[in-house]
């Protein structure tokens, strides 16, 4: 299937570069994170709360395996990377391109991190979950992109020339 995957930390640019992305490759955009809440009829930090982290986790993988698409760029939610059945499915699905950030503009770019549905673990911080993903990002990844300093046109089109789409 011909798919763009995008991965990487919340606040990279993800969803808002995909959506543009798609636009210009006259693709179809997911949101991995509108499919988990439109299955649970649930914001994603309410299903934190009711169900904790690793239940999580479990419904996020299950949803990314079940992906079915194509021609479409799907945005994942930043914790995607800890169920290998989905990355095995999106890789099998697309191409996946891993949006680098510093943790410095990380921090600078993310508000209230638990208002946005992000997985951290007890006493976790998220200096802590940032060195934890960088390398499963990487491993997961078929292109790794430095976003930094990049606005939302720079990222798409260095996207797209990374795929050698446009």
């Amino acid at each position: 299937m011909n798919n763009v995957i995008l991965i990487g930390m919340p606040g990279c640019g993800k969803s808002t570069a995909g959506v543009v992305l798609a636009k210009v490759l006259g693709y179809e955009f997911t949101d991995s994170d509108l499919l988990i809440q439109k299955r649970e009829g649930k914001l994603l930090r309410e299903i934190i709360a009711e169900y904790g982290e690793e239940r999580f986790l479990e419904i996020e993988g299950e949803v990314n395996a079940g992906i079915q698409v194509d021609r479409h760029v799907i945005a994942t939610g930043g914790s995607v990377v800890y169920s290998g059945k989905a990355m095995k499915h999106l890789k099998e699905i697309g191409r996946i391109v891993y949006l680098k950030l510093s943790y410095a503009t990380i921090c600078s770019r993310l508000g209230n991190i638990r208002r946005r549905g992000v997985v951290l673990k007890d006493g976790q911080s998220l200096k802590d979950l940032y060195d934890e993903r960088t390398p499963l990002y990487e491993a997961y990844a078929d292109i790794v992109l430095d976003a930094e300093g990049q606005d939302v046109e720079g990222l798409m089109d260095a996207i797209a020339k990374a795929l050698d789409i446009l």
